[in-house]
């Protein structure tokens, strides 16, 4: 018996359920899709990016190329703390000097931290995004599986007090067609359950390179304040 013999065959709510299920599925693996290629996107350019930025040592010169990385979370760190300072300048009358230091004042850096702090939340978000999905899939896949499957079984015994007899003929087509829920619940569960972990762990690694940068660009700031 064909998988589609096996559709057609249920009843109304399992195959509400397994058209659920199978909903989950695509567009689970379509986030995984999506957001394998951002985030090993993110990890590439955030790479270069650092390396850019210790070459360059110069904030105007970074500020300036910095849209060739514009995938990499350091990236948008790196925009909202150079923003800050640059709004800093403006009010004092400052100028950056001439070695490519940024001169501000020390309740200046306590705003370029807030500013790190809030790129860095903005960042998570959406490197976050749409997991959340997977982790609903993971979790609630298996269990509207195993509806459709008590369901399945339950109408195959009502069959089976209707006609009276419980032969194998009669009982394992029934039983069969309600196990397939379980079956792809399984399959709609497993690969968002390992997804959303993977990308979890990546995530954390970012999110451990954004809190380096960030004490990284503070340093840089308090220096050049040390040195004014």
């Amino acid at each position: 018996m064909g998988l589609e013999l096996f559709f057609t065959g249920t009843g109304l709510v399992v195959k509400g359920v397994l058209l659920l299920l199978i909903i989950f599925s695509v567009v689970s693996w379509a986030i995984i899709m999506f957001k394998f290629f951002q985030i090993q996107k993110a990890f590439t350019e955030s790479g270069r990016f650092m390396d850019f930025f210790w070459k360059t040592k110069r904030f105007d010169t970074i500020a300036a190329q910095a849209d060739r990385f514009a995938s990499s979370p350091l990236t948008a760190l790196f925009n909202e703390g150079y923003s800050e300072l640059k709004q800093l300048m403006e009010a004092e009358g400052a100028k950056p000097d001439h070695g490519g230091g940024v001169n501000t004042d020390l309740g200046g850096v306590a705003n370029v931290s807030r500013a790190l702090r809030r790129a860095t939340n903005l960042e998570v978000n959406r490197l976050e995004k749409y997991t959340t999905f997977l982790a609903t899939t993971g979790s609630t896949s298996p269990f509207i599986g195993l509806f459709g499957t008590v369901w399945g079984i339950m109408v195959a015994f009502i069959g089976i007090g209707k006609t009276g007899s419980a032969s194998l003929a009669v009982v394992a087509p029934g039983i069969a067609e309600a196990l397939i829920a379980t079956a792809v619940g399984l399959v709609a569960a497993i690969p968002a359950v390992m997804a959303y972990n993977h990308f979890q762990h990546k995530i954390r690694v970012l999110i451990k390179e954004m809190d380096s940068f960030s004490t990284e660009f503070l340093n840089i700031v308090q220096r050049n304040v040390a040195g004014k």
